[in-house]
């Protein structure tokens, strides 16, 4: 499968997340897209190295600048189940804006054409680091990494495009 690319418009699948009343909610991508400018940034795992010190922090303490410049959502995504997700967000106090969901199954990430195998590093499929800028559920940008690198995903690289 072709990874999702500029004027595409992004799959609707089905992601998990905890809301602020710490309900288990599943719903489709498309609800939380559609008529908005999101943010979607995926990370090959929750607590890895990269994605704990470097991805998620860009992004969230670049987030009111982003929302200062049109962005209506902010939105994490790893395969990993929600409760991981859920404890991976608790571990940054200080973030008001990042939504973190999971694709537990990898199904979402499957559909954007974005997964990354490290079943050699005993991490099974992933996805691959990606950052998505989405207006009303059209790529306007898509900043995909090769393999586990972290070069053009960053949030400045979409502070940039914006």
């Amino acid at each position: 499968m072709a990874p999702i690319a500029v004027a595409d418009v992004i799959p609707n699948g089905t992601i998990s997340f905890f809301d602020e009343n710490d309900q288990l909610q599943t719903v489709s991508v498309h609800s939380l897209a559609a008529g908005k400018k999101v943010i979607l940034f995926g990370v090959p795992g929750a607590f890895t190295p990269t994605c704990s010190m470097q991805h998620v922090p860009g992004f969230i303490e670049k987030a009111e600048e982003l929302k200062s410049k049109g962005v209506d959502e902010i939105i994490c995504v790893s395969v990993n189940d929600p409760f991981v997700m859920k404890a991976w967000g608790k571990t940054y106090p200080e973030n008001k804006h990042v939504k973190f969901v999971a694709d537990g199954s990898g199904e979402y990430t499957h559909l954007l054409g974005l997964e990354l195998d490290l079943k050699d590093k005993g991490l099974g499929v992933r996805s691959r680091r990606f950052a998505l800028l989405i207006d009303n559920l059209k790529v306007t940008v898509a900043n995909v990494e090769s393999g586990g690198e972290f070069t053009v995903s960053s949030a400045d690289d979409i502070i940039k495009s914006l």
